[in-house]
């Protein structure tokens, strides 16, 4: 099943972030819990899961953010694309980007923007199969 994350999920999430870049589960401090009420409680944040049993398989999150260019139309932006290792393959990612998809047509975006890290000729078909390009846009990005 495929559905935007809920606030009993982020015990689920965390763990399925150690499959995306992160090496331990963090403490839920007063500002771990901070940031995941706003991003819960903000109708424009999308932290999109795949359920399969009851566990929480792949992810993504989007980002609806308004904008004042083409028409006032807005865009989407979306990062931290991840299925936990053992079911890497099975389409479970394929369908979180086209949920997000779906999410972005109905919020009426004029584009949705994605950007990875991966250096992996395999991730960047993946995407390329997904709809995104490569070609029309340049990404740079500064880390603090």
């Amino acid at each position: 099943m495929i559905r935007d994350a809920v606030r009993e999920d982020l015990d689920q999430i965390l763990e399925l972030y150690l499959d995306l870049h992160e090496e331990s589960i963090p403490d839920k401090d007063d500002d771990l819990m901070k940031t995941w009420d706003k991003i819960i409680s903000d109708p424009d944040h999308h932290l999109i899961v795949y359920e399969l049993d009851g566990k929480i398989v792949s992810s993504c999150v989007e980002v609806i953010i308004p904008n004042l260019t083409r028409y006032a139309r807005p865009y989407a932006f979306i990062e931290n694309v991840v299925t936990a290792k053992e079911h890497r393959g099975k389409g479970y990612a394929s369908q979180c980007l086209a949920y997000a998809r779906e999410l972005a047509i109905r919020s009426n975006c004029y584009k949705i923007m994605l950007l990875t890290g991966s250096k992996d000729p395999a991730t960047h078909r993946f995407y390329q199969y997904a709809g995104f390009n490569a070609n029309d846009k340049t990404a740079y990005v500064m880390w603090l």
